[in-house]
């Protein structure tokens, strides 16, 4: 007889193949997704300091032309 325990990524795999997702499990992946996000972000920042420096005033700039 087969075993019956699955992993939970088997679980994860099968449930967005068959589009029933949970929304619990949606948020906690996207908020793993977007924590890595800011880390990659954070580090690229201080590995290229001058590059992050010019993209803050671009911005910058960008807000003081916004009209609301």
């Amino acid at each position: 007889m087969p075993d019956r325990k699955r992993s939970d990524d088997t679980k994860d795999a099968m449930s967005t193949a068959h589009g029933v997702e949970n929304d619990a499990a949606r948020r906690r992946r996207r908020a793993q997704f977007l924590r890595e996000l800011h880390e990659a972000k954070e580090l690229r920042d201080r590995v290229q300091p001058r590059r992050a420096r010019a993209a803050r005033m671009r911005q910058a700039m960008r807000m003081r032309t916004f009209r609301w």
